[in-house]
């Protein structure tokens, strides 16, 4: 299979997941990445960039090294997929909370020294930002359409406040990092698929 159909067949399998669908508000941090608004008033990201982007932040993670990345996030629908993204890579989590001082302060017993910072929403993990920029450290984060991106190294932009699409960036970015690192064949299925990575909604949610 060539690289070009298995870029086409990707893209229709991810298409469905919302990954693409922005929100009503576009900052202008997000606006090269934005193709039209959808009839209900929704921004819509340019998937085409979104799997480039996921290339270029695999390439960078890959070049400092898996077990050199945190991946965090404040966002309860994240937490499956980095638990599923941190298990297949090596990487550490930072789940709820990011507590302050963590990349800052060395005199606390949690402080650690990363080499790059992967965040799931620049609203929503501000602290983990502003630390990892005083530290030095670059920052990967995957965007909306209304966030503001002026402290990120890496922009992934997508659909950061979905379960399906949130478990489908995480996946997207595995299957790269492992394609990569010549783990995984362009045309070989991953070990997991998208719904693996997908923080399930509990009784209580649904009611």
């Amino acid at each position: 299979m060539s690289e070009q159909t298995e870029a086409t067949d990707i893209k229709k399998k991810i298409l469905s997941t919302g990954i693409r669908v922005g929100t009503p508000v576009k900052t202008k941090f997000m606006t090269p990445f934005i193709t039209k608004a959808s009839p209900e008033g929704l921004y819509m990201l340019d998937i085409d960039i979104t799997l480039e982007k996921i290339k270029t932040a695999a390439k960078f993670i890959n070049r400092l090294g898996t077990d050199k990345l945190i991946v965090c996030s404040a966002r309860q629908y994240a937490n499956t997929p980095i638990e599923k993204f941190c298990e297949m890579l090596g990487s550490k989590k930072l789940l709820g909370r990011f507590m302050p001082g963590t990349l800052t302060n060395p005199s606390l017993p949690y402080y650690i020294e990363p080499k790059v910072v992967l965040i799931s929403d620049p609203q929503v993990d501000v602290q983990a930002i502003t630390e990892a920029t005083n530290a030095g450290i670059p920052v990967i984060g995957i965007s909306n359409t209304d966030n503001i991106t002026s402290k990120l190294d890496v922009i992934i932009p997508a659909n950061n406040r979905g379960r399906k699409a949130l478990a489908t960036v995480y996946w997207l970015l595995v299957r790269q990092i492992l394609i990569e690192r010549g783990e995984l064949k362009e045309d070989e299925p991953m070990k997991y698929e998208i719904d693996d990575f997908e923080t399930k909604i509990t009784e209580e949610e649904i009611e």
